[in-house]
């Protein structure tokens, strides 16, 4: 999706035929499973399936332009990849037009291998960088112990499962549960982030924006740090 690209409910614009654009849309979805690439995109889109313009269309379309030009890409899992658990995590503040609700990206790799990853627009409107990039990291440690308790059934027992999170104030505030004016407002529920950093069941860690893979799951970029991120997601080209 172009960076230029701002989908809002379009009042004015040209309405066309719903039936067709769900029809679209779960197609995409359903390609979402082995795409992560196109999840963001895709994700965006499906909010306006209830009353669809040609602005939603034309975004749907050039989707479908960048699957046809990119068929030679697959998710690729290597044989003998570790077990070392890591989730990323990273939000886009304000970055819905129609409601200027955040959006989350979380992502899980084991070893080298991707293995789960999801983009949401947050359910409560954050004031502020800081809370939207908490909430992420809330979403990311669900993850984390859901990976956790799943590898138990294995015989595996994974301790401090790392996110990696690109905003300082998140992590700081993960790691200080000192409740103060700029964090009050955050929702109790949240919380339970620090509560699992106290108990060691996760570490929440610094990365840095350029190499924080689930940005890609939350808004549109550039070309460059988009195939930098999505190789970074384990998308390589079909080798013979």
């Amino acid at each position: 999706m172009s960076m230029e690209t701002k989908l809002t409910r379009d009042e004015e614009g040209e309405f066309v035929d719903n039936t067709k654009y769900r029809g679209m849309i779960g197609s995409l979805l359903y390609l979402t499973a082995s795409r992560p690439d196109i999840m963001f995109s895709v994700c965006l889109c499906a909010r306006f399936q209830e009353d669809p313009k040609t602005s939603h269309l034309e975004a749907v379309k050039r989707i479908f332009r960048y699957i046809k030009g990119t068929t030679h890409l697959r998710l690729w899992y290597l044989k003998g990849s570790g077990i070392e658990t890591i989730v990323y995590a990273n939000s886009d503040h304000a970055g819905d037009y129609v409601d200027r609700k955040s959006t989350s990206g979380v992502c899980t790799f084991m070893g080298c291998c991707l293995t789960s990853w999801f983009s949401k627009k947050q359910t409560a409107l954050a004031i502020s960088t800081t809370e939207a990039e908490y909430v992420s990291a809330g979403k990311a440690c669900q993850q984390a112990l859901w990976m956790k308790q799943a590898l138990i059934n294995y015989g595996i027992r994974l301790d401090g499962i790392p996110i990696m999170c690109d905003n300082k104030g998140a992590i700081d505030l993960s790691k200080n549960p000192i409740q103060h004016s700029r964090t009050k407002h955050i929702e109790i529920r949240h919380h339970f982030l620090c509560d699992n950093v106290q108990k060691g069941n996760i570490s929440i860690e610094k990365v840095t924006s350029e190499d924080n893979i689930a940005d890609i799951l939350t808004k549109p970029l550039k070309r460059e740090p988009f195939n930098y991120l999505r190789l970074g997601l384990g998308m390589m080209e079909q080798i013979d």
